[in-house]
């Protein structure tokens, strides 16, 4: 038998959205990563011909911390990924692997500004 045919359903299922993914980059789409102010809890943004994930894509955040981050961001922008991780109740292991992915661009680590 095949290897592909034995894949576990998980694997399937992210066989079929690499599939999708592949087919909408050549016809022109393009995909960005989770925007901090852009993204909805849990529906994709089109934005001209490209896509912002929600933040329901990043791994391990669930739709109800998503929702959390939505209604946190609506009281006004973020001051430090403290502030993010306090208001909107989001994991240290979450705000990190935000970080590693370029969606906290620029938001400091603490409140706190240095003097010196």
């Amino acid at each position: 038998m095949i290897k592909g045919l034995k894949l576990r359903r998980k694997k399937k299922n992210l066989l079929t959205v690499l599939e999708i993914a592949n087919e909408m980059l050549a016809r022109g789409y393009k995909f960005q990563k989770v925007d901090l102010y852009k993204s909805k809890a849990d529906e994709f943004v089109i934005e001209g011909d490209t896509l912002i994930p929600p933040f329901n894509a990043i791994p391990s955040l669930g739709t109800n911390v998503a929702k959390q981050i939505v209604a946190a961001r609506e009281d006004g922008e973020f001051l430090s990924k403290e502030d993010l991780q306090q208001r909107g109740k989001v994991s240290k292991t979450i705000i990190q692997y935000m970080d590693e992915q370029g969606c906290l661009e620029g938001l400091p680590d603490q409140n706190q500004l240095s003097l010196f």
